[in-house]
């Protein structure tokens, strides 16, 4: 079944070319039979040609399809028989008929193994002439021996080749099935890279937007409470932080949903958006944050604009949470080839190397990998803390 599979991949673009060669030596050697041949009755010559017509017929009707759908079982065994039956024959009431094993040995090689074919072929030669030399005892050996040995050798050459060929064919074949399915493979797992990166980045996004927004209306209702029937004023102004603060968040979740940049970059610059976020914290927490701009501004890509502000935003949110700081210093530097973000307060610090279960800095890290930067942290302890974020442009 190995070489019948083999021979379809082969026969699949070019079995139309063996068809033609096939039937151009039929009606060449009917020609020779009827019309060339001497010495031969009127019996012996439409005796061969019945006997290569059921040939024809066979290979119509039986072998060609069973060849191309892969398919000859138990019908390999009736076609080679009556095969061998039908060219031994002819061979022997119409020698010249013997011409017609041009298209009988590539259809012995197709069908079997390399040495049952071999066999096969040259036993049907040898049996043609042996029985010729019967009939025809004034023949010579000799005569008989050489082209037999010609026949024979011409016939293992060709379907050597057609072996060949053929498994080339199932090789090329083998070849093209994995690279299908290294293909496949790498589509795939690019597929499930694509969706855990994509994962990754929206749970990034709802951190550093919607997360902290819920934070900060949570901490201003709270602080709205605690001054209920004592200050209306400050009731007032942080009820007004937080409303202001939800609709900032409606308009993130509507950025997100539209995958869109972040709702602070669609209208604004990112040196807007990180000055809006200082004075938001410095209106919620009355912490003093200024926002220095160093070198020559110039426009970056929305990949590090988005960077730079979800940088700042995790920076100050921590600070808000749990730097305990007076003051915070953000500053934008524009360098040739790259550009700078720092941002230092003057909190309590901490021990960077301490293990956190929280996804700021982890999420901070990952979004910076994917635009190629790299971040620092630096702290200790009672000496507050430095955020360091470089980006090539």
């Amino acid at each position: 079944m190995e070489r019948q599979t083999s021979v379809t991949d082969a026969a699949d673009r070019y079995f139309w070319l063996w068809d033609t060669f096939f039937a151009f030596v039929y009606v060449a050697v009917v020609c020779l039979v009827l019309f060339v041949a001497n010495g031969v009755t009127a019996a012996e010559r439409y005796g061969s040609v019945g006997l290569l017509t059921v040939i024809l017929l066979l290979y119509v009707f039986l072998a060609r399809r069973e060849l191309v759908t892969e398919r000859l079982g138990w019908r390999r065994n009736l076609f080679i028989a009556t095969l061998f039956g039908c060219i031994v024959g002819s061979s022997v009431l119409v020698p010249l008929s013997m011409y017609s094993f041009f298209a009988v040995v590539p259809l012995l090689f197709m069908t079997l193994r390399l040495f049952p074919a071999i066999v096969l072929t040259a036993a049907s030669i040898f049996t043609s002439m042996m029985i010729s030399l019967v009939w025809d005892p004034g023949s010579s050996i000799l005569n008989a021996v050489i082209p037999l040995a010609i026949s024979v050798s011409f016939s293992v050459m060709i379907g050597v080749w057609i072996h060949k060929v053929i498994d080339e064919s199932v090789e090329r074949r083998d070849l093209i099935k994995q690279l299908e399915d290294s293909q496949a493979e790498v589509s795939r797992l690019s597929h499930e890279a694509g969706v855990a990166g994509e994962r990754e980045r929206l749970a990034g996004e709802i951190h550093d937007t919607l997360a902290q927004g819920f934070t900060s209306i949570i901490t201003l209702v709270q602080a709205a409470e605690s001054e209920l029937g004592r200050d209306e004023s400050q009731v007032r102004k942080h009820l007004s932080l937080a409303v202001r603060t939800a609709r900032e968040n409606l308009a993130e979740s509507r950025a997100l949903v539209a995958a869109l940049a972040p709702a602070e970059l669609t209208e604004s610059s990112v040196l807007d958006a990180i000055r809006r976020q200082a004075s938001k914290l410095t209106e919620e927490t009355g912490v003093a944050a200024e926002v220095v701009v160093q070198g020559d501004r110039r426009p970056l890509t929305t990949g590090i604009d988005v960077v730079l502000l979800r940088t700042a935003q995790e920076t100050l949110s921590n600070v808000r949470k749990h730097a305990d700081a007076d003051s915070v210093e953000i500053v934008l530097s524009y360098q040739e080839g790259s550009v700078v973000l720092l941002v230092t307060d003057d909190g309590k610090g901490f021990d960077p190397s301490a293990a956190t279960s929280g996804f700021g800095l982890r999420g901070m890290r990952s979004r910076i990998d994917q635009v190629g930067g790299s971040l620092s942290v630096t702290s200790s302890p009672g000496a507050g803390t430095t955020v360091e974020l470089e980006v090539c442009t």
